[in-house]
């Protein structure tokens, strides 16, 4: 875990990052700055050949979830993450989307018609696609900067030999200047090179080849914000839009799930701001801020939301849910698309949940 000494009073910030062997739990260093955890990531990209809208043109950020429904109804919809679009060439019936594939992907070879949505609403059709396969590019490395080494690691330094370079395998922690943890990256680095730090004596930057999830531009100042110490006032995130909301949930799930919450006793009632539920990540926020306080994570999707139920998550049943304007809510989820295109109400199922979890719904 994250030593205490480097985030006291007087060194706030400076242990933001430790670097945790996962077997034994020994730190091998901490530092309060990391090169290469802030940059894009690789993207894949498709051709959607014969494109046909349905509706307004898709440019720009197409949103977090765009599912491809192929219509063989053999094959399953996958998933591409943050997806985002050039529109159609001028003169071309093709259009050029980008974004994350999920970890299975599209089928080997499919090139058959696909129609997307993203989760609200269809957005079109093709009748062919194809990936573009991307240049081949070398990974840059993470850099530790200014970290302050455990003496194993000083000794592996001094060993200099690949087998005492490989780390095998290692958590990157990450903490807030309140010296919380946030969240973290697992790696398999190996030390490419070292050098003594500007930042201070007896500190050394640390280059690692250690392929890493980057954090992209566009959450970086949601994580900065975050890095800071969790919000002191509920609805923090309301200004966002869905793609921040969407990292914003996710800080606060990786957080809210290596807390340790107090046990509070049956019957308790708590309030539910719903004038900013106009997605589903804000809906997720707005609960987990009315059952644990700003910042609070209570679920992030329905199957999570059923586990925090159970318990150990600052809830015990029964309980009452004051909801105010759900008008709101309703007015945005309540025909959302599941993968395969099939229309549901988000806010009635969730409903169902916190009813048979033991939260009684009450709405002004």
């Amino acid at each position: 875990m994250i030593p205490t000494v480097y985030v006291d009073g007087d060194h706030r910030g400076q242990g933001r990052y430790a670097l945790t062997d996962t077997a034994s739990g020994h730190v091998w260093g901490v530092c309060a700055e990391v090169e290469g955890l802030f940059r894009e990531p690789r993207r894949e990209t498709y051709e959607l050949f014969g494109w046909v809208p349905d509706g307004a043109e898709v440019r720009g950020w197409v949103g977090s979830r765009v599912w491809l429904v192929p219509e063989d109804k053999t094959l399953d919809a996958w998933l591409l993450e943050d997806a985002e679009s050039l529109g159609q060439y001028p003169g071309a019936d093709g259009l050029v989307l980008t974004g994350l594939d999920d970890y299975e992907g599209p089928p080997e070879g499919h090139r058959g018609p696909v129609r997307l949505h993203d989760g609200c609403r269809w957005l079109g059709s093709c009748r062919e696609f194809a990936r573009i396969l991307p240049a081949e590019r070398a990974e840059p490395p993470l850099v530790l900067l200014g970290l302050a080494p455990s003496d194993r690691l000083q000794r592996a330094l001094a060993t200099g030999n690949r087998r005492a370079l490989d780390l095998e395998e290692a958590w990157l922690e990450i903490g807030d200047d309140r010296g919380e943890p946030l969240t973290d990256r697992l790696l398999h680095p190996n030390i490419r090179a070292w050098q003594p730090s500007s930042r201070g004596t007896d500190l050394i930057d640390l280059e690692l080849d250690a392929c890493v999830a980057p954090v992209p531009g566009y959450a970086r100042p949601v994580w900065e914000r975050r890095l800071a110490g969790p919000p002191k006032a509920p609805g923090a995130w309301a200004a966002l839009g869905t793609r921040q909301r969407e990292a914003w949930l996710d800080l606060v799930r990786d957080r809210g799930c290596r807390l340790k919450h107090q046990v509070r006793q049956a019957g308790r009632t708590y309030e539910l701001d719903g004038r900013h539920i106009t997605d589903e990540p804000g809906l997720y926020l707005a609960l987990g801020e009315a059952v644990n306080g700003p910042g609070g994570y209570f679920g992030g999707c329905p199957d999570a939301l059923v586990d925090c139920l159970r318990g150990n998550f600052g809830y015990t049943a029964p309980a009452t849910l004051i909801w105010k304007d759900a008008a709101t809510a309703r007015e945005h989820l309540s025909r959302v698309l599941a993968p395969e295109g099939a229309q549901y109400d988000l806010v009635a199922l969730v409903l169902d949940i916190l009813t048979e979890g033991g939260m009684q719904v009450k709405f002004t």
